[in-house]
Parts: C-alpha cells; sequence; structure tokens
C-alpha cells in the first residue's frame, strides 16, 4: 500500500478507534463522576492510537474483510485501556514524574495523585472485561479467551510491567545494548506485538499466520521505541506532546545515548525490514497493508 493511501487509511482506522473508546465506559454503570472524568480525560486525548490501529490492520491483514475488523474492535478498545493506563501510571511522580502528556497537563496534575492511580486501575481492570466482550461479536470463544491470557501475559509481569521495572531498576546502570534493549522488548515492543496477534485472533489466523503477526509486531514495536528515542534528542516539542530532552533530564540511558544517533537510525531501519519480511511469505490476504504501516509508523511525522 501506498503512503498517499496508508495515511487515510490510518486516519479512517484511526477514527472508528476513537468513537469506540468514547462509549467504553458503559453509560449506565454507577462510576463516581470524578473517577468517570479522569479516566476519560486520558482516553480520549488522543494521540496516535497505534496499537488499535494495528489490532484493526493484522484482522483485515488476515480475512480481508471489515467484518474482520468489526470483531476486532474489542481487541483494539482493550490494548488502548492498557496502554493509557500505563501512560497515567508512568507520569506519577513515583515513575517519570511528567507534567505534560499529549500536549496537555498529566492526569495527575489535573486530578491528584490517588484519583490518577484509580482512573489507571479502572482502565486497566475494564480492559479484561471489554476483551471478553468479543465472544458476543463473533469471535469464537477460545479465540477471545486466547487473548484475554496473552492480554495478561503481555501486559503483565514478564511483558510491559517487567520491562518497566527493569527499565526503573537500571536507570544510569545500563551498559550494554542488550540490556537496553531487553528493557524495551517488554516495555514498549510486548503490547504492539500483542495487538497483531489479537487482530489475527479476531480473524482465526492459523499458528504459522500468528506466529508471522507476533514477529511483525516486536520488531515494529523495537523500532518505534528507538524511534521515540531518537525523536527525543531531535524532535519537535508541540509534535512529541511532551517536555523534549526528558530522558536525558531523568538521567535515562536510551538507544542514541549508548550507539549514537546515526547507528539508531540504521537499527530502526533494519528492524522496519525484518518486520516487513516477516509476513512477507506468511500467506496473509493483505500483508501490503502491514507493509505500509510499518513504514508509516517509521516516518513519525504524522
Amino acid at each position: 500500500m501506498q503512503l498517499a493511501n496508508i495515511d487515510s487509511y490510518v486516519r479512517m482506522r484511526r477514527e472508528r478507534a476513537e468513537a469506540a473508546l468514547r462509549d467504553a465506559l458503559p453509560a449506565d454503570w454507577r462510576i463516581p463522576s470524578r473517577l468517570r472524568e479522569a479516566a476519560r480525560y486520558s482516553l480520549e486525548a488522543g494521540g496516535k492510537r497505534l496499537r488499535p490501529v494495528l489490532v484493526m490492520a493484522a484482522a483485515e491483514s488476515v480475512a480481508g474483510s471489515e467484518e474482520a475488523v468489526e470483531k476486532a474492535l474489542p481487541f483494539a478498545v482493550a490494548v488502548e485501556m492498557v496502554h493509557t493506563y500505563s501512560l497515567i501510571h508512568d507520569d506519577l511522580p513515583a515513575m517519570d514524574n511528567d507534567d505534560l502528556r499529549r500536549g496537555r497537563p498529566t492526569n495527575h496534575k489535573v486530578y491528584g495523585e490517588a484519583m490518577a492511580i484509580l482512573a489507571g486501575d479502572g482502565l486497566l481492570t475494564h480492559a479484561f472485561y471489554v476483551a471478553a466482550q468479543a465472544a458476543g461479536r463473533g469471535v469464537p470463544a477460545a479465540r477471545a479467551l486466547a487473548v484475554v491470557s496473552e492480554l495478561a501475559r503481555y501486559a503483565g509481569f514478564p511483558g510491559m510491567v517487567g520491562g518497566q521495572a527493569d527499565d526503573m531498576l537500571g536507570e544510569q546502570g545500563i551498559t550494554s545494548l542488550e540490556e537496553l534493549e531487553n528493557i524495551h522488548l517488554h516495555k514498549t515492543s510486548d503490547l504492539i506485538a500483542f495487538s497483531l496477534r489479537a487482530g489475527g485472533h479476531a480473524a482465526e489466523a492459523d499458528d504459522r499466520a500468528l506466529d508471522a503477526l507476533g514477529l511483525y509486531g516486536r520488531n515494529v514495536g523495537l523500532a518505534f521505541q528507538i524511534q521515540d528515542d531518537i525523536l527525543d534528542v531531535t524532535g519537535d516539542e508541540a509534535k512529541l506532546g511532551k517536555p523534549q530532552g526528558s530522558d536525558e533530564r531523568q538521567g535515562k540511558v536510551t538507544y542514541p545515548y549508548l550507539i549514537g544517533l546515526d547507528e539508531s537510525r540504521r537499527r530502526v531501519e533494519a528492524l522496519t525490514e525484518e518486520a516487513i519480511g516477516a509476513i512477507a511469505s506468511s500467506g496473509l490476504a493483505r500483508a501490503d497493508l502491514l507493509e505500509g504501516l510499518a513504514r508509516y509508523v517509521m516516518r513519525r511525522d504524522h
């Protein structure tokens, strides 16, 4: 798929995700108004919506149909809820202590630390409820169960949470590329790999296709994080939605710090090609869609 077309495709899928996210907290549930407001403040704050777009694209790449995309929508919402909770908690004073997220004050700056923590807790928990609803939208129950199980693993102790812990424990003490890559594989890449596999499950992909989607997601996720490290050094603060140079101020070891900007850029290019190679011969109905998305994600000028 050409980049001109991929722009409109991503915009369409992002709009579908935004609409679903606005309806994600049931209006008839009794939720304390301040808590609901805090959760929606971060959940509806915009952003790239990369993970839900990848869920929907993966489903379409397997089945080649809009029906598969609609079946995957609960998984798209669930993964964005998990991602949003992680951002709320990452921004807290005990973690990264950030004041700005997606161009707006961070959740705890608006609602206080206690409500921000509870909003994150609620979004994380609700994500599993939403994912389970896929069984009522045409996804086989066994597939929905597999996705719920994978979400717990990829987002939990051996995945994103474990990567975040390693990141905090290793601040200023990371001396090797292997250590840094391990952190990013779990802190960032795991949830992106999950997104691809979740879309594949919604479209009832076979094991070969699921493995290819997971490998694609792993490489795209790692490249995405390296590109994020690069942009923290070179990017426009208005586009970043957070202060430029925040990693350096927090004393974090990043790819540009460890291997330099030029080598970091080469690594992004290599990982992008590896991602495309992973799905090139996988038998997917729309492998071209994922190829276009890999190149789109790495542009980071949108």
